[in-house]
């Protein structure tokens, strides 16, 4: 009888994913197995499903989406998969946005690749996983955007940032919104442009320290 826990990694760097597949196998290959590995975000849900994966490793700078839209395509479609998000950005703001798009975890990738073993074995038992300094971090955040920045925006942009910011995409934006896919583009790049962040990961990033994806 097979007891160990499967682990999917997400991340689009195949030499990181194979590499930490090989730790987890040699410090931990009594407790994990590595079921699969997938460097796309719109395969991360699926492949959970293949697996029967009970954790999820997911890296946060995936193009173009995102692995915050992994975490929540995840969660959505299997709740009880346990996620650890990882960035190599070593950012609050990220780190923010994977909690709030259902991770239960997050670190940096700076951190040694040995000590990932024990917050997986942590998640696992059913606890979250985050940095005392990352902690003390978020609290103490704003979580209100500031008025010179919401100043630039109205209502439509301020919904189309918290689309985007939960990984939605442009033609998803447009059914919703009732425009074209090409207004949706253009109206997502003038979004980005008005808030001072030059992709999405980064919209994201700055919707989740300032409480815009709390709201519906």
């Amino acid at each position: 009888m097979n007891d160990r826990l499967r682990v999917v990694i997400v991340d689009d760097h195949d030499l990181f994913g194979q590499g930490l597949a090989l730790l987890l196998s040699a410090k931990a290959g009594e407790r994990f197995e590595v079921a699969g590995h997938t460097t796309r975000v719109e395969e991360a849900a699926p492949l959970v499903e293949r697996t029967g994966a009970e954790l999820a490793i997911v890296d946060l700078a995936m193009p173009p989406l995102g692995g915050a839209a992994a975490i929540r395509q995840i969660k959505r479609l299997h709740p009880d998969t346990r996620v650890l998000a990882l960035s190599g950005a070593d950012d609050r703001e990220l780190a923010v946005a994977a909690l709030h798009a259902g991770a239960d975890g997050y670190l940096p990738k700076s951190a040694d690749p040995e000590t990932l073993v024990a917050p997986l074995q942590t998640l696992a038992a059913g606890f979250a996983v985050l940095e005392h300094r990352l902690l003390t971090a978020i609290l103490g955040a704003p979580r209100t955007v500031p008025p010179e920045l919401l100043s630039r925006l109205d209502p439509q942009e301020v919904r189309l940032w918290q689309l985007l910011s939960r990984g939605i995409d442009n033609a998803e934006i447009a059914r919703r919104m009732l425009v074209s896919e090409r207004t949706a583009k253009r109206m997502v790049a003038s979004v980005l442009h008005k808030i001072g962040t030059s992709n999405r990961i980064e919209a994201a990033a700055l919707a989740g320290r300032y409480g815009l994806l709390d709201r519906e």
